[in-house]
């Protein structure tokens, strides 16, 4: 049986990377995919960079990989741009849109946030509608199909849907989940074959990390936003609804 480890939403947050691939280890998976996001938020990109590169078969773009790699004049993607450098800035740049495989007799799409674009976001109670375009094929490739299988990340927020025979799941964030202070990601478990009536899992692992560690390291860093970062991390309630 084929078990693939999907992470997405780093951000730049090493200290619960590390314990995630600890425990990705510790279950013997071997394949990993990323589904973007490495860098933004956290005070450690160019560590997480170099360390996704060693230890991911697939890294998918990310709109904080985007938006940091074409260096715009913000704070938020200047400092990390400055730290990362010309070389992992183009890695960034050069990463794929989606990635598409056959697992269990199933179509299996991987996006950031939807396959419309980087920057498209779909929640869990966003309209029936908008949820069943996630299986959509990509905008710039629509002779790949509907897909059976759609996982993302980008929310930040780990969930599972099924709609219309269809599922559709997020593996939440490693570095930045915004629904509870602990590390998220997903291991898919099926066959590498065409028959759907093989078995097929999605499992959901939250690993715990020393989040105030990661504090201190923030606040060494001195990266911008330095106080929403540190509260999302403790609280898991995105800055956007912080008083």
């Amino acid at each position: 049986m084929e078990r693939i480890a999907i992470v997405s939403d780093i951000h730049g947050n090493m200290t619960a990377w590390e314990a995630v691939l600890k425990d990705i280890r510790s279950r013997g998976v071997e394949r990993i995919f990323c589904l973007g996001d490495l860098v933004g938020k956290g005070p450690e990109p160019v560590q997480v960079v170099d360390q996704v590169r060693a230890t991911c078969e697939l890294v998918i773009r990310g709109n904080w990989d985007e938006l940091v790699a074409v260096n715009q004049d913000n704070e938020n993607f200047t400092w990390q741009a400055e730290r990362l450098g010309e070389e992992r800035l183009a890695y960034l740049a050069g990463l794929p849109f989606s990635h598409q495989f056959q697992l269990s007799g199933r179509t299996i799409r991987l996006v950031h946030a939807s396959p419309q674009s980087v920057y498209h976001r779909v929640q869990p109670w966003d309209a029936m509608e908008k949820r069943l375009a996630m299986f959509d094929p990509p905008a710039d490739e629509p002779e790949q199909g509907i897909a059976d299988v759609v996982g993302y990340g980008d929310v930040h927020n780990a969930y599972l849907q099924y709609m219309n025979g269809k599922l559709l799941f997020n593996a939440g964030s490693v570095g930045n989940p915004l629904d509870l202070p602990q590390a998220s990601y997903c291991i898919l478990e099926g066959e590498d074959c065409n028959d759907n009536n093989t078995p097929f899992n999605v499992q959901f692992v939250r690993v715990p990390y020393d989040i105030e560690r990661e504090v201190q390291v923030a606040q060494s860093a001195n990266v911008p936003a330095l106080d929403f970062y540190i509260r999302e991390i403790r609280t898991g309630i995105y800055r956007g609804l912080q008083e």
